[in-house]
């Protein structure tokens, strides 16, 4: 299989996932709007993210993976399930400490990390404390899956384990439409939600190891026991696991300070479920498969195979993104009404959403070109380097907050999300450069100012159409407005795939043989 169907195998099922995660978001937009419950909600399922992404996610696609496809390559399947028992025993005890302690502790975890604003609202304020309680247990369920899930893309099987998010939103929209069906009122519509976030936990479990039986790989946890290997794998994953969760701490430095401001978390949270589309879709998608591509390149001391990788990379991941990320910018707020304006979820509620997604928006190719990069450094066991321009990013991404919260309010937290992303991957870029392990190939920059030319001209048309059709969108209903928007993506989307392979932003060759596996 080749690397672009590699990647369009781990992008359509993380599509189905994004897609179905829209209409979860537009029935809760519908059913709760930017009110005091969704700010309660989303507050308390950020905080499990956070650990997920930090010590699952984070930890085991950076450093797990290297270490399982070198077990698999020098032992064999068996030390390699060996390795994996010993891992998933020193996970499983952490993980049992920290539910048992953050469930204990969560009222104080609330009022001093989730949402230290909420302590104004008493209502507020203990429903978040309630709702936290019940979803922390989906850590331990998403950080076992986020192993099993690396173990799978070492061994190639990289659909399972992109296709296994699809049962969260599915769980999701079930449990509004039961709490829409039973006109639940909103404090008992934001615990089914809860409640339904754990079952999917265990759900996606049941998917990996159905995976896991299908590549024909098992294994079992014993003893927990700090043998080498592990411990190396611990000192690997400290860094890797702070780098690989900057994002989220990012989003959740931002949540403590719309905090501040009502509504804010659910306007951040709207733009940011549209925004992650993209993001998912391309960004996720290379950094699920660039990792142990690249392992295994860097292992046989393939550096052409290695270098190779990375601008093909870049290309595709460059090639989707820009255009994504200027129609985001430049008609924000045509997409949020036609995705969320129904229900409680008002006009006003559509300018808010609109202005943060434009913001994050312009950060989008930033959070694609880290996720093409810093595979570099993990595959090389290299996790202290990302860490360090992570944490740089992250104090760009706090004082920046700050600055800008008086000024623009939630855009301001938005817009810096977005300055630290790049000051991450420019840091990132540089340090590639500056020591051979990666460059940009002739052909690889000339298709990369073509892809930027390509998307100049679609701009011009997006920004012509929305002038033409501003006062129709603006006064027209649902079907008009879902028509509009239709005719601006899709005649914006065929003139920009039209210009950038006449201009030659596509690599032909590449399009071509892909086409003939397909």
């Amino acid at each position: 299989m080749s690397l672009f169907a590699k990647f369009a195998s781990v992008g359509a099922a993380t599509s189905a996932s994004r897609v179905l995660g829209f209409v979860r978001e537009a029935m809760i937009a519908a059913i709760l709007g930017a009110g005091p419950v969704a700010d309660a909600f989303y507050a308390a399922f950020r905080f499990p993210n956070l650990f997920r992404r930090l010590f699952a996610e984070g930890a085991f696609n950076s450093a797990f993976v290297p270490l399982f496809a070198k077990e698999v390559e020098s032992g064999g399947r068996e030390e390699a399930a060996k390795f994996a028992g010993d891992v998933l025993s020193a996970l499983l005890l952490v993980l049992l400490v920290i539910t048992i302690a953050a469930i204990a502790f969560m009222p104080s975890l609330v009022a001093t990390i989730i949402a230290p604003g909420f302590s104004d609202t008493p209502e507020k304020f203990q429903l978040t404390s309630d709702l936290s309680r019940i979803m922390f247990p989906y850590l331990a369920a998403m950080s076992v899956v986020a192993m099993l899930s690396g173990i799978l893309n070492s061994f190639r099987s990289y659909f399972i384990a992109a296709i296994a998010p699809v049962v969260l939103n599915v769980v999701m929209i079930s449990a509004l439409a039961a709490s829409a069906w039973w006109a639940l009122p909103a404090r008992e519509t934001g615990l089914a939600l809860a409640c339904a976030v754990v079952i999917s936990g265990v759900l996606q479990l049941g998917v990996l190891l159905f995976g896991l039986r299908k590549v024909g790989f098992r294994f079992a946890p014993g003893r927990p026991k700090m043998s080498p290997k592990v411990r190396r794998l611990l000192v690997l994953a400290g860094p890797a696991a702070l780098t690989g969760g900057i994002v989220q701490i990012n989003i959740v430095v931002g949540q403590i300070i719309a905090s501040q401001q009502d509504n804010a978390i659910s306007w951040l949270s709207f733009a940011d479920r549209i925004y992650q589309l993209p993001l998912g879709i391309v960004g996720i998608a290379i950094g699920v498969v660039l990792l142990p591509e690249l392992a295994r390149a860097l292992s046989a001391k393939d550096m052409d195979e290695a270098h190779q990788l990375q601008n093909k990379s870049l290309e595709f991941g460059m090639g989707l993104t820009v255009p994504a990320a200027v129609a985001l910018y430049l008609i924000p707020a045509q997409i949020v009404a036609v995705l969320y304006e129904r229900g409680a979820f008002v006009p006003e509620t559509t300018v808010a959403t609109a202005a943060a997604l434009a913001a994050f928006a312009v950060g989008l190719p930033s959070f694609v070109l880290i996720k093409i990069l810093q595979p570099a450094f993990f595959a090389r066991e290299d996790m202290k380097t990302p860490m360090w321009f992570s944490l740089i990013s992250l104090i760009v991404n706090v004082v920046g907050s700050l600055a800008m919260f008086s000024y623009f309010g939630h855009v301001g937290i938005a817009l810096a999300t977005s300055l630290a992303g790049w000051a991450n991957a420019i840091l990132l870029a540089i340090a590639l450069h500056s020591r051979n392990d990666f460059s940009i190939a002739p052909a690889t920059l000339r298709r990369l100012a073509m892809i930027v030319i390509a998307t100049a001209i679609m701009a011009g048309f997006l920004w012509g159409f929305d002038q033409f059709t501003e006062t129709m969108f603006l006064e027209g209903g649902i079907l008009l407005r879902l028509g509009l928007l239709s005719i601006a993506v899709l005649v914006g989307g065929l003139i920009y795939l039209v210009a950038a392979f006449a201009l030659g932003g596509v690599d032909r060759n590449l399009l071509r043989s892909a086409m003939r596996r397909s």
